[in-house]
């Protein structure tokens, strides 16, 4: 069975832990309360920037491991920062200067403000509290290119698949990139994943991956879902990605309060936890 062997949870956020609402469910938070009680040992790893997510991981009311933009950053239980990895800002200042059409909404993560090029009502929404803020700027007339992360946005897909291309082929090796949603690309660091930052932090506790079970619904989830024991796929994944990852198991939706009724059903053996 696979409970004996784990030690180590590890969730996405977006589509995955937090609901329709961009909410941990308190179904949720009597589950990971107890997971935590039992002393498993707890890792969030999204693409969010920290100070976002931090405010939506405080819902859980205990110490965790987070893993944030697509593994740029580690923040141990205390919240202290323990690893980083920021962009070469020469090559950022080159693909923003790719002369990228309006039509997409272009993000700088740096550490403290994103800016962009457009205020976007959908992104607005991810953030039920406002802890990291955007800024508005004209990136032609920007001197500082030090970021965390590129992010782009469209409703094409196909447009996305498109612009991926053009920054690839005038920089083939010098960043990782991943769809976090069908609709959002996001470039990073050449070493950046998160399954490289899950990696950190078992070494860091003594534990490996094959004591490690994870759950996300995005390609920047891929890694993570390939390494760690056991990859779940939550049912809202997109197709393609399920059909890539055809290997793993598809669980309830994240509406539907998936990641916590598998811990409960799998983990905990149902002690107690009646789901909504």
């Amino acid at each position: 069975m696979i409970k004996e062997n784990i030690k180590v949870i590890v969730s996405d956020l977006d589509g995955t832990l937090l609901n329709s609402d961009h909410r941990i469910s308190d179904y949720t938070k009597q589950v990971f309360k107890e997971l935590y009680q039992q002393e498993y040992l707890i890792i969030v790893a999204t693409g969010r920037h920290h100070l976002d997510a931090m405010s939506i991981v405080a819902a859980l009311d205990f110490p965790l491991y987070l893993v944030t933009s697509n593994g740029a950053r580690i923040h141990a239980p205390n919240k202290e920062l323990i690893f980083t990895s920021n962009m070469d800002s020469e090559a950022v200042k080159s693909v923003i200067q790719m002369d990228i059409p309006d039509e997409y909404t272009t993000v700088l993560f740096k550490e403290h403000v994103w800016q962009t090029n457009k205020h976007d009502s959908k992104l607005m929404e991810f953030q039920a509290e406002l802890s990291y803020v955007p800024e508005l700027v004209n990136y032609k007339e920007m001197t500082d290119f030090n970021a965390i992360k590129i992010f782009f946005k469209h409703d094409s897909h196909g447009k996305l698949l498109e612009l991926r291309e053009r920054i690839l082929e005038k920089h083939p090796d010098t960043f990782s990139h991943a769809f976090s949603l069908p609709h959002c690309l996001e470039f990073m660091n050449k070493s950046v994943d998160k399954s490289v930052a899950i990696g950190h932090i078992l070494e860091k506790e003594g534990f490996e991956f094959h004591q490690a079970i994870s759950f996300g619904d995005g390609y920047n989830d891929e890694g993570m879902l390939n390494t760690t024991a056991k990859g779940l796929l939550m049912g809202n994944a997109p197709d393609s990605l399920k059909n890539k990852l055809a290997h793993l198991d598809v669980i309830l939706k994240n509406h539907e309060d998936g990641v916590a009724n598998y811990l409960a059903d799998k983990i905990l053996n149902n002690v107690g936890l009646v789901s909504k």
